[in-house]
């Protein structure tokens, strides 16, 4: 929604005074900037995806665009809030640092201290805690928004295998597990892959040397897209196999595909 300044200083004016609580108080430039941020951003928040559908197909006003943009996203941060209460009973971090710092105290002291009103657009957090899609683009409850359901994608899959099980994927992957920075549920899919590429049972933890260069003769002989195509058709059927027919989260395990390709074809030792 493409407003002109003349259009928007009113409603910045009218959340200044609610600032100020409507004493004539002079506020810096920055200050200023920062509201007119707020009202920027709750009203971008009806151009996203889910965002409310105005009835009326003629131009609304900044300031009612921005009402209805304030309701948006107070309706986000509920649904954030329902989500992250949803995934913390039967949250499980595996003795990672940084999954258990990020979402179990990182997202508690951002719904704490998150301003609808006045810091929308705030992030608060840096998220030092990896997911597998691009989040960079949203700022505030947008943002925590999205990585909440990232989490919760990433314990659907976790969850359907025993813990010990994900913790010594982890651990021979690296020793040092508890502490690294990286995503938890790629390194857990990319051992699922190898015992794709290998056609051997998950319950066989170990793969053999031969396994390996079964898989290697495989990664060699054909090129990145097919084995793309059918690693997806694989991680498809046994995401709906066990984790019920959840379409988001074939959409997030399969978009770490190529990634997690690459990584194999850069293993050259077993």
């Amino acid at each position: 929604m493409d407003y002109q300044m003349e259009e928007l200083l009113p409603v910045v004016a009218r959340l200044t005074e609610t600032y100020t609580g409507f004493e004539h108080t002079s506020i810096t430039y920055e200050k200023a900037e920062q509201l007119m941020g707020a009202v920027l951003y709750c009203i971008r928040e009806l151009e996203l995806p889910g965002g409310e559908t105005l009835a009326s197909k003629e131009r609304v006003s900044a300031q009612q665009a921005y009402e209805i943009g304030v309701a948006c996203v107070e309706k986000k941060a509920k649904e954030a809030l329902d989500c992250y209460n949803e995934v913390l009973p039967e949250f499980h971090w595996y003795e990672n640092r940084c999954l258990y710092d990020t979402f179990v105290q990182g997202i508690s002291e951002f719904f704490k201290w998150y301003d609808i009103k006045f810091h929308p657009q705030d992030t608060i957090l840096t998220l030092d805690y990896p997911v597998l899609k691009d989040i960079s683009m949203y700022t505030g409850i947008d943002r925590i928004y999205e990585f909440i359901r990232c989490i919760y994608l990433e314990q659907m899959f976790l969850n359907k295998f025993p813990q010990e099980y994900v913790i010594a994927i982890l651990s021979e992957y690296c020793p040092g597990y508890k502490s690294m920075i990286d995503n938890l549920c790629e390194i857990v899919l990319m051992s699922v892959i190898w015992h794709i590429l290998a056609g051997k049972p998950l319950s066989e933890q170990q793969l053999s040397r031969e396994d390996f260069l079964k898989i290697q003769a495989i990664l060699r002989e054909h090129d990145v897209a097919t084995i793309q195509k059918k690693l997806e058709e694989a991680v498809e059927r046994f995401a709906e196999s066990n984790c019920g027919d959840s379409m988001e989260l074939t959409e997030y395990l399969t978009g770490a595909i190529p990634g997690i390709i690459i990584r194999m074809k850069e293993v050259t030792y077993f």
